[in-house]
């Protein structure tokens, strides 16, 4: 049974992201758990609020936000019955990735799966969306849905790695798991800079090459550019309807002098982008 976390705002954006995990999911026995979180509109940033007038801004925040919640669960049935679905609707007065922390915890979630908007023409800045952040603090797997992306079956599975992951990294799971059940093909990419893989390199690709031995997989070396221009090069050759990467552990050297590689896909991808966390990270 697996347990998935839908955050969302009410927008299209968000439920374009719920509908992608119900139908990716949809041969799964699956818990989905919709969440939305609200804060009152202050008056203003000088005002005091009397209790008398906080609890009338809680109760019609309140309101709003389960009235809301209701017709989303509403239209989710509607459009998409599933006996094999179990779907439960909360609304919490809280900031959103604290709540979602807390849900991690408590109901044991395998899965987050947001909408993303992307970047806005060459400034890298995201609109109206969480799922950096979500990315960067949660200990849990995180699927980031493009706007607007229709719906495709991960018949193509796109792994870029260094090779560098750790072979117990019990998230391994999801991706075989994902490429079974859709008789899914896994491209795994390596990004070549002029080195040959070292001795423990070699060996976790030979221990991926066993893992995914019922899997149809290929490797694949991509040479020149950084890991990004790797992808998008590979991306423009062979179609591909999800993109699936390790995030390392990052220090705050790292953070502060160069982007992530991770950032950067998120950025730029307009496929379906699973991330999911080292063990370092989990």
């Amino acid at each position: 049974m697996k347990r998935i976390l839908l955050p969302t705002d009410f927008s299209d954006n968000s439920f374009n992201a719920i509908q992608y995990a119900l139908q990716i999911f949809k041969e799964d026995s699956c818990d989905f758990f919709i969440l939305h979180t609200y804060t009152p509109v202050m008056i203003s940033s000088g005002s005091m609020l009397d209790s008398d007038t906080a609890l009338s801004l809680h109760t019609i925040a309140e309101k709003s936000a389960q009235k809301k919640m209701n017709a989303l669960m509403d239209k989710i049935q509607s459009q998409f019955p599933n006996p094999k679905h179990s779907i439960k609707g909360q609304v919490s007065f809280n900031l959103l990735l604290t709540e979602m922390e807390t849900l991690i915890t408590e109901k044991n979630i395998d899965v987050v799966v947001m909408g993303t908007q992307g970047a806005t023409g060459a400034k890298e800045v995201f609109i109206g969306t969480q799922t950096m952040y979500a990315i960067k603090k949660l200990n849990c797997p995180l699927l980031a849905v493009p706007a607007n992306f229709d719906y495709e079956a991960p018949k193509d599975i796109l792994f870029p790695t260094d090779f560098n992951l750790r072979k117990t990294n019990t998230y391994l799971t999801m991706l075989r798991e994902l490429c079974n059940s859709h008789i899914s093909r896994l491209h795994i990419l390596n990004a070549y800079y002029g080195y040959p893989l070292n001795d423990a390199q070699l060996e976790t690709k030979s221990f991926l090459d066993d893992y995914f031995t019922h899997t149809a997989h290929l490797f694949h070396l991509g040479k020149g550019g950084d890991v990004l221009e790797v992808i998008e090069q590979f991306q423009i050759k062979t179609k591909i309807n999800l993109l699936v990467m390790i995030h390392n552990k990052h220090n705050f050297l790292e953070n502060m002098l160069f982007r992530p590689v991770i950032n950067q896909v998120v950025y730029h991808t307009q496929v379906p982008f699973l991330v999911i966390p080292s063990e370092e990270r989990q």
